[in-house]
């Protein structure tokens, strides 16, 4: 065996080591806590239901569509305290068996490896998000539901896919945090005014999301070629599928929301993902993961066809975060 042969595989260990340090060591110097962040009782944040900061922006789905934006304000207002409390209600429910599933996930490594330490981090963080979810839900006052019947019975798979299939455990990480750190950067670039309580919630979310996403890019990318050709064939179709799944139990409304509402059908299919503008909304939020599988070795000839049967083909990203911008007609 040649040295450089030695050589490669030790300095690709030594690069992901200095990938987790550098994260674990931000998880320490730039951390929130949502009791010490966020002023929850400043004046600032007080909600009040006739309060033209509830009506939902333009990056929200719902918030552009020409139904809502006919409504009479005092329901779009009403529709938007609901919607922003039933988003961090489902994101609420994701942290939890994230939380789970990384304790599980952390249990089997041995002493010295660095993932022990961010994984840890995270999990401590993701605790903390569950708080600050559950507070802001408290405050808005709309008793919301979260991940239906369903959708729990399908998350079932986490616990057996931490132990025996960890890469698509990470898989399914990426396909409850992609779609909601996509949501909430999109309004956040957006400039619309929004209630200083969620504004503020979003940005802490977003700010540390930020590193946990990176490390399941990481870990996919150091791990996912050294696969059996078998198994990563396997990941290649279940990747897209797990995006498209996990996307609709996260970023689409619940039953109980449309019928509350009175929502047409019509209407929710417009938004998800019918409609030309909601199509290729789905498609951008999954532009990084789209560059994750190329770099990854989990695009081929069928997995392509899967990405474009689910409606989330499409360029992907030059860079983590790329703004989308599309060529006017």
């Amino acid at each position: 065996m040649t040295l450089s042969a030695v050589s490669k595989p030790e300095s690709a260990d030594q690069a992901y080591r200095e990938v987790l340090q550098g994260l674990s060591e931000g998880s320490v110097n730039r951390h929130f806590d949502p009791y010490v962040d966020i002023d929850w009782d400043s004046p600032d944040y007080g909600v009040d239901k006739n309060d033209r900061r509830w009506v939902l922006p333009e990056a929200d789905p719902l918030g552009r569509h020409p139904w809502y934006k006919a409504l009479p304000v005092e329901k779009q207002i009403a529709m938007g305290m609901w919607r922003q409390a039933g988003i961090a209600k489902v994101g609420l429910d994701f942290e939890q068996l994230l939380i789970r599933g990384l304790m599980q996930y952390v249990v089997s490594l041995p002493n010295g490896d660095p993932e022990f330490r961010f994984i840890t981090h995270e999990a401590a963080e993701e605790c903390n998000h569950t708080l600050m979810f559950q507070e802001m839900i408290n405050r808005i006052g709309e008793d919301v539901v979260g991940m239906g019947s369903i959708d729990r019975k399908l998350t079932m798979i986490i616990w057996p896919a931490v132990k025996y299939f960890p890469e698509f455990f990470f898989t399914m990480v990426l396909g409850g945090e992609e779609p909601i750190d996509h949501l909430q950067k999109s309004i956040l670039r957006g400039g619309d005014e929004m209630h200083p309580m969620v504004q503020r919630v979003m940005q802490i979310h977003v700010a540390e999301e930020a590193r946990h996403i990176s490390f399941a890019h990481e870990y996919l990318r150091r791990n996912v070629p050294k696969m059996h050709p078998a198994t990563r064939f396997a990941l290649s179709l279940l990747f897209p599928t797990a995006m498209r799944i996990m996307c609709e139990m996260i970023a689409t409304p619940p039953r109980e929301f449309i019928e509350k509402f009175e929502i047409p059908q019509s209407v929710v299919k417009d938004m998800y993902w019918r409609s030309e503008e909601s199509s290729n909304a789905l498609s951008d939020i999954f532009a990084d993961v789209r560059a994750l599988a190329e770099q990854s070795g989990l695009i081929n000839p069928v997995s392509k066809l899967v990405w474009k049967v689910l409606g989330i083909d499409g360029r992907p990203s030059r860079y983590r975060s790329e703004p989308v911008r599309r060529a006017a007609a």
